[in-house]
């Protein structure tokens, strides 16, 4: 019986093992030529489906405050000097990731209290949905509050900041903008709180601009100066000049402030510009996948009746590679 059931098994087992393979079919391999074509129609179609999403934020030239309420028939939009159709514009307060960069250099001493009041009032016009980082630098930056939704988070350890060091605004930056790779937010702004220009980074000047540049990064920057602009280093001297380069290429802003009372207002202010833009959608009429840096620009169309108005955007975008 038992060598009956075995040569039983020696019949059938070859046969299930020959049914078993056949159930996974050999995919014929594509043609070079197939292949080819396959990955130009995917690329094509990222190409078509892309839409480059630009934050504009409008304010009165005169007082500064945010204007809200335009049409999508208020903005005309070119990239590389080409005219570009507006297919979508939103206005509602998105949630933000927030990086805010603080100088904690020497020369802060007496000016801590206020820059931390600053910190407060920006955070008040938080997004329920909003997360925060906290980048502190003095001789060295150090990212000593990681993303977080608690703003006590970061209120908290602004308190135990003390003042001593040298000015590593530019590492500050590039670490910021290194966290920021992080965000879960589709927004993404740095706030810069710094009272002098760069005097103990690693990173050149031309490094971190070229990063920021290429991030899709809002930058606003709270400067704090000697009136006049005349005292301290060279370094200092040259502080609201890179501050202004550093936040205008992103479509933010730069406000050089020299009375410390008007730091909290100040960064109310830019939290409620930041909370109130419109974000322009468009398709690129140029689908060349390049890699290279394209042009933006934002104008404001059918407003004569309205006072004067100024727009900010971010100065352009490097489009896909191949």
């Amino acid at each position: 019986m038992v060598a009956v059931f075995a040569l039983l098994l020696l019949t059938i087992l070859p046969r299930m093992i020959a049914q078993d393979a056949a159930i996974v079919p050999r995919v014929k391999p594509p043609a070079a030529d197939d292949a080819e074509s396959i990955l130009d129609r995917r690329a094509d179609l990222r190409i078509d489906t892309t839409e480059v999403r630009i934050p504009v934020s409008v304010t009165h030239q005169q007082s500064g405050k945010v204007v809200t309420g335009l049409d999508i028939a208020n903005f005309e939009l070119f990239e590389d000097k080409v005219k570009q159709e507006i297919l979508s514009m939103t206005s509602e307060d998105a949630p933000v990731s927030v990086g805010v960069v603080f100088d904690a250099s020497g020369s802060m001493g007496s000016k801590l209290s206020k820059s931390r009041q600053a910190v407060a009032q920006f955070v008040r016009t938080a997004n329920p949905l909003d997360e925060f980082f906290l980048v502190q630098f003095n001789d060295r930056p150090a990212l000593t509050v990681p993303f977080t939704a608690e703003t006590e988070d970061i209120l908290n350890r602004l308190a135990f900041v003390q003042s001593k060091g040298a000015t590593a605004l530019l590492d500050g930056v590039y670490m910021a903008m290194n966290q920021m790779k992080k965000a879960r937010n589709a927004r993404k702004a740095i706030l810069i709180i710094s009272d002098g220009g760069d005097n103990s980074s690693r990173y050149t000047e031309s490094e971190v601009k070229n990063a920021v540049r290429e991030a899709d990064v809002q930058i606003y920057a709270i400067g704090i100066f000697e009136p006049g602009g005349m005292a301290g280093t060279t370094e200092e001297r040259s502080g609201p000049g890179l501050l202004s380069e550093l936040s205008e290429q992103t479509g933010g802003r730069h406000f050089a402030i020299q009375n410390l009372g008007e730091l909290p207002d100040v960064a109310e202010k830019i939290g409620l510009e930041l909370r109130n833009e419109y974000v322009l959608g468009y398709r690129p009429k140029n689908k060349t996948r390049d890699g290279r840096y394209r042009k933006v620009e934002v104008k404001l169309v059918k407003v004569d009746k309205l006072p004067k108005l100024k727009s900010r955007a971010r100065g352009g975008y490097y489009a896909p590679a191949q």
